[in-house]
Order: C-alpha cells, then structure tokens, then sequence
C-alpha cells in the first residue's frame, strides 16, 4: 500500500493506520467528534417542534379517524429509509404494551415482490404498483426519503392521491421535489444537508406522530 493511500486511510480510520499514533489524542478525536454530533442532532430536534408541531397533532387527528373508519397504513422507502419504513410500520402494528395495535404493512419487506416488479416494470413502480393493489381510500401511505427526490416514493404518492388515501411526507434538504407535489398532504421536512442527521430526526418524527396517533384514538389529544 502506497504511503499516500495509508495516508488517506489513516485520516479517515484511525485504528487502521499502520503507522506510530498517539492512542490518547484519537480517543480525544472521536469524543470530540462524537460530543458534536450529538450536539448536533439535539440542537435538529428540538428546531423541529415549532416547525412541525401543529401540523403533527393535525396529522395524528387524520390518522386516528383513518384508523377509526378501518384504514391501513403503509410505509414506503429507499436504502436506510426502507429501513425506518419497516420500523415505522413495526411500531403501529406491534406497540409496546398497553398501547393499540393499528394495522400497518411495509411495502419493503418483500424481496420477491421488490424484484419482480424492478425487474418486469420498472424500480420507480416498486412501491405505486403494491398501492394499486392493496391501497384503499381512507388508507394512509407514508413515504421516506433523505433527498425528497426519491422518483418511486413521489410515484407512489401519486398513486396513494388516484385511490383517496392520506398521504404523509417525510423528507430531509429543503424538502426536494416531494416539497412540490400536490399528492402529499402532510409534508414534515427536516432542514439538514446530512443524511444521518436527516434520518435521525426523521425517526424522532415518526415516533412522535405514532405517540400523538395514539393519543387521538384514545381522546387524549
């Protein structure tokens, strides 16, 4: 390995660099580094409550009485967002104890299904293709994506509006062209250029909208 690209390696992984460091002057790197990062997503978080808190109690009043009249919910994204997607869906069907079960289904689950339709139609119809089939009005579709680009999440919403469902937003940047679209009626936005940022907060989010979901279904809120 050239010197250069050990160089380069070392900057980035410190454990991995071969050469003579200083144990304690790392250690010291990665607390600071690690104290500003928390820091960081403290100071998103707490932005976010005047931002969106009106509109997330709003929301969760939609989603309740959705739920009320025998509404689903489904979740939807890419990469780490499929990942939160399928959280989110976890959390409205198996709550911890005492809370209410709700039926939510993750659209990213399915590797066979994921496949079949990128492979015969397309992957920007992965997600609007299972709302045809499965979506209802009065059902809720929820969509994630760091950029708000993501071209088959804004399909989908596209596809949730044709078939009357509730359509719910989270996206990070200044909201991208999920920002623009019409087929989305409850946008939350988090106003952060990093997407680990973005996704941390996105999941604060759609925790506190299932908390407050709660809430309404139980006239507390």
């Amino acid at each position: 390995m050239s010197a250069r690209v050990e160089g380069a390696l070392g900057a980035l992984y410190p454990f991995l660099d071969s050469r003579a460091t200083d144990a304690e002057l790392v250690l010291a790197d990665v607390t600071r580094s690690t104290a500003e990062k928390a820091a960081e997503i403290v100071i998103l978080r707490e932005s976010l409550v005047p931002e969106h808190g009106r509109r997330l109690v709003e929301c969760a009043h939609r989603l309740a009485q959705a739920f009320q009249a025998g509404g689903r919910l489904f979740t939807f994204g890419n990469g780490g967002s499929s990942t939160d997607a399928q959280d989110l869906a976890q959390l409205f069907l198996h709550p911890p104890k005492a809370a209410r079960p709700l039926p939510a289904f993750s659209l990213t689950h399915d590797v066979a299904v994921l496949t079949a339709l990128s492979n015969d139609v397309g992957f920007d119809a992965v997600f609007a293709r299972q709302l045809a089939a499965f979506g209802r009005a009065g059902d809720v579709a929820v969509g994630l994506s760091t950029s708000g680009g993501s071209t088959n999440v804004l399909r989908a919403f596209d596809e949730a509006a044709r078939r009357g469902m509730v359509s719910v937003g989270l996206a990070g940047y200044d909201g991208g062209k999920m920002a623009e679209s019409e087929a989305v009626d409850y946008l939350f936005v988090v106003p952060s250029a990093s997407v680990h940022r973005v996704q941390e907060a996105q999941t604060t989010i759609y925790h506190v909208l299932w908390e407050l979901t709660q809430q309404a279904l139980a006239g507390e809120l």
